[in-house]
């Protein structure tokens, strides 16, 4: 368990973190795509947060995968989880809060099995290529933006309408966050955040509940330049820069090929350590609700990226949307050899 108190509102807290790690760490990769291929069901407005209340042991399964494939950080299954979007299938608040918390239980049980294989493993990588290596592991509280609870896709234009203010983006945040920062997890992770608006209103929630942990803050962009909405993404990383809380800033579900751009952008506004993990490329149709096939990288292309990321100042890697255990597997033997 992290440290939570004030000194844990810097960088230090990462800084060790990845001096621990070898100056470099693992964060794990997609969830929903790979709680499906063990057979779930997430054809409904919870997506994978539906796995808290219908099948909780495939969210520890997935965990457990990406543990198994040198993943230093997991995320928990909270990314579309909100206390609204349960009120919405009938659940009453005490009941939500509850599955917002059974999203870090699971990932922490998940990391103390792990920690058990490990102690019972005769070295750090098993015959069928499983890695037991016993290290510090952190569990990152996913929080998703307001597009992702809409569930139409607005996470990926950021364009909630005129009528969103930053006042109602902080109270549809508020307690969810609370939650989360009280719920055993070493940071929490703010995901896919699509527009400047929706980082200030972290930015200031953080500062206006006292909340105690570190985060980092994850941005998406379709072209290179901008956050999906159109915002500057410097103007964007700076918010992340200015809030004391921050550990990390950086980039996700978004396109490979832009990756190294947005590095170099970051770099530019903040010294803080940069967290990517990128989308396999691949195209969503928001309107049929599925991936376009045959628009992405194949994991050999996504993983010769990594030297060329770390090279640009990038420390911390993993994958979103449609990257596997292979993905994360393939980023650890690539780090593992620098």
């Amino acid at each position: 368990m992290a440290d939570t108190t004030s000194d844990a509102f810097s960088s230090p807290f990462m800084t060790e973190f990845l001096i621990k790690s070898g100056g470099t760490a693992i964060v794990d990769g997609g969830l929903a795509t790979e709680l499906e291929r063990h057979g779930a069901d997430l054809n409904d407005p919870l997506w994978s947060a539906k796995c808290l209340l219908t099948s909780p042991h495939l969210i520890h399964r997935v965990h457990m995968d990406y543990l198994e494939a040198g993943a230093d950080i997991i995320i928990t299954a909270s990314y579309q989880a909100t206390i609204q979007g349960f009120e919405s299938k009938g659940l009453s608040r005490d009941e939500s809060e509850s599955l917002l918390r059974k999203s870090v239980e699971i990932a922490c049980s998940a990391r103390d099995n792990y920690y058990d294989r490990c102690n019972t493993s005769t070295s750090d990588e098993s015959p069928d290529g499983k890695i037991f290596k016993k290290r510090q592991i952190l569990i990152a509280a996913s929080v998703g933006s307001y597009g992702a609870y809409l569930a139409d896709g607005s996470e990926y234009s950021g364009i909630y309408g005129d009528s969103m203010t930053l006042e109602a983006l902080k109270d549809f945040h508020r307690k969810r966050v609370k939650v989360l920062a009280e719920s055993g997890a070493d940071l929490i992770a703010f995901e896919t955040i699509p527009n400047k608006l929706e980082a200030k209103a972290y930015a200031e929630l953080l500062e206006e509940e006292n909340i105690s942990l570190p985060a980092w803050f994850a941005f998406n962009s379709k072209d290179g330049i901008h956050v999906v909405s159109g915002d500057s993404y410097s103007e964007c990383v700076s918010i992340a820069e200015s809030c004391r809380n921050t550990v990390a800033v950086g980039i996700n579900c978004t396109p490979p090929r832009f990756i190294h751009g947005l590095i170099s952008s970051i770099k530019k506004v903040t010294t803080k350590p940069i967290v990517i993990y990128p989308n396999s490329g691949e195209s969503y149709d928001a309107d049929l609700k599925e991936w376009v096939q045959n628009t992405g990288v194949s994991d050999d292309d996504f993983v010769s990226y990594v030297n060329k990321w770390c090279e640009t100042g990038a420390s911390l890697f993993g994958g979103c949307c449609r990257t596997t255990p292979n993905t994360i597997r393939g980023i650890y033997r690539t780090l593992s050899k620098r």
